[in-house]
C-alpha cells in the first residue's frame, strides 16, 4: 500500500522547507493525509515551543493553550484518518484478516504520527549542530541524541513496513482506534457543560 521510506522522506523534506516557506501539500491520495497529519505536529511543535517561554504575557499562552488544545486534536483526527484509509484500502483488495489474527498494540497512524515527530525533532537537535554560542560537549551531546533518533526513525520505519505486510497478507488484525478526546467537547467536558448549565 506504501513504504514508510515514502512517509519519511515527505516527513523531512516538508520540515525542512516549511522552516523556510509557508506550510503547504502539494501531495494526492495517502501522501496527502500524511502530509496534512504532519503539518499539524509541525505546528504544534512550535506552539509548544511558544507555551514554555519564559517572556510572553499570560494573555499570550492562554492563546498559545487554545491553539495548542485545536492542534492536538486535528493531529489525533488526522491519524484516524490515516488508519481509515487503510481499511478502505484493504476492504478494496478484499484483504480480510485470518480469524485468529492477533492486532497490533499501535496502529499504523499511530506510527506515521511518532514518525511525524522525529523527523522534527531531528531538524531542531540538528540546528544545534550550527550554534556557535555552545561548547563543545553541547555539540557531542546532541550528536548522540541525532544517532539515537535516526536509529528509532530507521527502526520504526522498518516496523511499519513489517506491520504493513503483515495486515497486507491478513496475518494481522486492522483497526481504526477512535480517540474519542473529551476536552474540546461541551457535551463532555465537565467545565464546559458545567459553565452552559449554570
Amino acid at each position: 500500500m506504501f513504504q514508510s521510506s515514502s512517509v519519511i522522506k515527505l516527513q523531512d523534506s516538508t520540515t525542512e522547507r516549511w522552516h523556510d516557506e509557508a506550510v503547504d501539500n502539494p501531495y494526492a491520495g495517502f501522501m496527502s493525509i500524511v502530509c496534512q497529519q504532519h503539518a499539524f505536529n509541525f505546528n504544534l511543535w512550535h506552539e509548544e515551543d511558544v507555551a514554555r517561554s519564559k517572556d510572553v504575557t499570560d494573555e499570550r499562552i492562554a492563546q498559545v493553550k487554545r491553539a495548542i488544545d485545536k492542534l492536538n486534536q486535528n493531529r489525533n483526527d488526522w491519524i484516524e484518518k490515516l488508519d481509515d484509509w487503510i481499511t478502505e484500502t484493504l476492504e478494496q483488495n478484499a484483504i480480510v484478516p485470518r480469524p485468529n489474527a492477533p492486532i497490533n498494540t499501535e496502529t499504523p497512524g499511530s506510527v506515521i504520527d511518532r514518525l511525524s515527530i522525529l523527523s522534527i525533532r531531528l531538524f531542531h537537535l540538528e540546528e544545534q549542530l550550527q550554534r556557535s554560542d555552545v561548547d563543545e560537549s553541547h555539540i557531542q551531546s546532541v550528536q548522540q541524541k541525532i544517532a539515537i533518533c535516526r536509529l528509532q526513525q530507521a527502526e520504526l520505519g522498518q516496523a511499519l513496513d513489517e506491520l504493513m505486510e503483515e495486515i497486507s497478507l491478513g496475518n494481522k488484525r486492522h483497526r481504526t482506534y477512535r480517540q474519542f478526546k473529551m476536552y474540546n467537547d461541551p457535551t463532555l467536558n465537565p467545565y464546559l457543560y458545567g459553565k452552559a448549565a449554570a
